[in-house]
């Protein structure tokens, strides 16, 4: 899960940084000697909800969630003598600044946590955590590499996003975060476990996007993660597909980019363009982009595409291979346009020992 995984945790990052009273909760800053990293479910008063302590020094990454919502909220930790103090913080506006809104005070027992939390000025409410063992927790949905990774890796959230999803014969919809990706007619069981995995990939980060957001945007459909998706090639052993998203998480402005897949009908695996066409590097790539849209290019993005762009993603379809790039700033995102390569002009460099030769070529 490369690059909205990556994108958005450089957003939490810096959301969780914005924390400003740290002292609101009480204690000195640091976990007790007991604490480690873990997972819990249990409830806050009457409610459900999961918390994850992630103690990593330096970054604000623990985080729980209300069942009845999925939307994490983040925590900071700090120690009073033998508790663990976890400090909540909410932006309740855009522009405005992290508030903290909460405040756990946790003793470990032989289960798992128990202790209170308490709002600003309000009753203190018990809490009662046991241990999530996700290992030990059955599937719900169909086994695929990427949920196994999420149960290894992110408890939370594949708390969140192990459940049934809702199949049609063009689509899969993932239900938590309302995203749905196209099913391809026949595919084995592997094609079919890595477009569950495109799709929990974006569903995760539609979840993290929508909990960046303040609280009064939550709510707000002109925010968030929006994904569309559409299959663009299918053939005997090559399947492709598109992917353009655009999100919304609550920073200066919003944003979007174009994925490119490429995947082996067979095995599901991801099949670099350099599989295809071997001297296809990103060098190669960006002299035949260039080439491609030169001649629609106003002379401001021509400069920008011939000094920055340096990476592209790809996709196929029955015009053939399709080139965007990836690495643009924001402000000149609008040059980024996507250029068609038809396959004749790229036989003479095609790899005609590829099993996906004859997809794309008569011999």
């Amino acid at each position: 899960m490369a690059r909205t995984v990556t994108l958005l945790a450089a957003l939490l990052g810096a959301g969780s940084a914005a924390a400003q009273d740290q002292a609101a909760c009480g204690g000195t800053p640091g976990a007790p000697a007991w604490a480690r990293n873990a997972a819990y479910r249990g409830t806050l008063g009457a409610h459900p909800i999961a918390l994850q302590l992630q103690l990593t020094p330096g970054r604000f990454e623990s985080r729980y969630f209300y069942e009845r919502r999925s939307l994490d909220i983040t925590l900071e930790e700090f120690r009073s003598g033998e508790q663990l103090i976890l400090q909540e913080t909410v932006r309740r506006e855009r522009g405005g600044d992290s508030v903290v809104t909460g405040c756990f005070t946790l003793m470990p027992t032989d289960s798992g946590l128990k202790g209170t939390w308490q709002a600003p000025g309000g009753r203190a409410q018990p809490v009662t955590l046991a241990a999530f063992d996700p290992l030990k927790t059955p599937l719900k949905a169909p086994d695929s590499p990427g949920l196994q990774r999420l149960r290894r890796e992110d408890p939370l959230a594949f708390l969140k996003f192990n459940r049934a999803w809702v199949r049609t014969p063009t689509s899969v919809r993932e239900p938590l975060s309302g995203l749905s990706y196209p099913r391809v007619t026949n595919a084995s069981g592997p094609l079919n476990a890595a477009l569950q995995d495109r799709l929990l990939e974006n569903a995760v980060s539609a979840l993290d996007c929508r909990s960046l957001l303040p609280q009064d945007l939550q709510a707000d459909p002109a925010a968030g993660y929006e994904l569309r998706a559409a299959l663009t090639l299918q053939k005997t052993r090559l399947v492709s597909l598109r992917e353009d998203v655009y999100y919304e998480c609550g920073g200066a402005h919003p944003d979007s980019f174009t994925l490119g897949v490429l995947l082996d009908r067979r095995t599901g695996a991801s099949v670099p363009v350099t599989v295809l066409w071997p001297k296809l590097n990103a060098a190669r790539q960006k002299t035949l982009y260039l080439k491609a849209v030169s001649g629609g290019l106003e002379p401001d993005c021509r400069e920008v595409l011939t000094e920055r762009a340096s990476r592209f993603t790809a996709y196929l379809s029955a015009a053939g291979l399709h080139l965007t790039p990836t690495d643009l700033p924001h402000v000149v995102a609008a040059c980024a346009d996507t250029a068609v390569l038809p396959y004749a002009t790229l036989r003479a460099e095609a790899n005609a020992a590829s099993p996906y030769f004859a997809d794309l070529y008569a011999r």
